[in-house]
């Protein structure tokens, strides 16, 4: 199943390390020596096995953003489920830049009515923390206004902290096509195991594409945090030569699990009780793969909890 994904923005605005970052396993530092990118980029990025994502990242330089809009029109623009225009937050040439986001809406109107829009405000580590929210807050005012009759989604991003997963996530979540039917497994498992707190991640990006919780937690964006955190640890791993596949932390509070769960994802429970043998939740984890593995194929997402026991 391949979705077709445009991203776009103008040259300068930080499309390409983003990819870079998600999808080839960069990290911040090292996007500095990446290029402008030429005309299309094309590149096929599987996804949770049957899940193909079709990225084309369209370079931004003006002579390419006029060539979209006119000769290459319907190739472009034809058969989208998904539109991300990335604005550099500190761009001088917002009016131009406005522009060519508007073009982009009509064009996708006219060839693919039903795609969804994204709007990433980008490299706002470049804004200071305080104006940060004020900032953000006034641009997602002035997109949502211009998007009309449209609806749009905006997110902050910076490549130099969680932000950038958080948008990523979200945006692909709504590419799974039976992501409702996962997310009500998710929660089964993690009520009949009594955790508080169950997510799961991408294998190959590790996005957060599921979670659940049964207690509040004051930190918004811990997920994006640990998917950062053990994205790294596992390219330590692969730079020394060995394999990543699981991880317990515990301390007074709680114990958390990381565990290779199907295939195509890992999986992360929290249980408060600390005491809690490590055996009883590795084999609820061992018990759920078979039923999580089923559930990726779409044609089987009807299937009866209780055909998996959980202890």
């Amino acid at each position: 199943m391949k979705k077709k994904v445009l991203l776009m923005g103008k040259s300068g605005s930080g499309k390409t390390s983003m990819r870079s970052i998600i999808f080839a396993n960069y990290i911040a530092r090292d996007t500095t020596r990446l290029g402008a990118t030429i005309d299309v980029e094309h590149s096929h990025v599987r996804f949770l096995g049957n899940l193909v994502l079709n990225l084309w990242d369209c370079g931004g330089q003006e002579g390419f953003m006029k060539q979209y809009f006119a000769q290459q029109r319907d190739n472009i623009f034809r058969n989208v489920e998904v539109l991300i225009y990335v604005f550099d937050v500190e761009s001088q040439e917002m009016e131009r830049d406005v522009h060519y986001y508007q073009s982009c809406l009509e064009a996708l109107l006219q060839n693919s009515p039903e795609a969804k829009i994204f709007c990433l405000v980008h490299k706002m580590d470049l804004v200071a923390e305080e104006h940060r929210e004020n900032v953000f807050k006034e641009r997602e005012e002035d997109l949502i206004r211009l998007s009309r009759p449209g609806n749009v989604t905006c997110f902050r991003t910076s490549i130099w902290d969680e932000t950038l997963y958080k948008a990523w996530s979200s945006i692909v979540t709504m590419l799974i096509p039976n992501v409702a039917a996962l997310e009500n497994s998710l929660s089964h498992f993690a009520t009949v195991i009594e955790a508080d707190e169950v997510l799961l991640f991408e294998k190959a990006t590790f996005l957060v594409i599921s979670h659940c919780q049964s207690k509040e937690n004051r930190d918004s964006h811990r997920f994006e945090k640990v998917s950062n955190i053990i994205k790294q640890f596992k390219l330590s791993c692969s730079k020394l030569g060995a394999k990543f596949q699981s991880m317990e932390v515990r301390n007074n509070a709680f114990a958390a699990f990381i565990d290779t769960f199907t295939s195509n994802t890992y999986v992360m429970v929290v249980m408060s009780d600390p005491t809690l043998p490590s055996e009883a939740t590795l084999v609820n984890i061992r018990n759920a793969r078979k039923y999580f593995e089923e559930l990726e194929n779409p044609n089987n997402i009807a299937m009866n909890h209780q055909n998996y026991k959980f202890h």
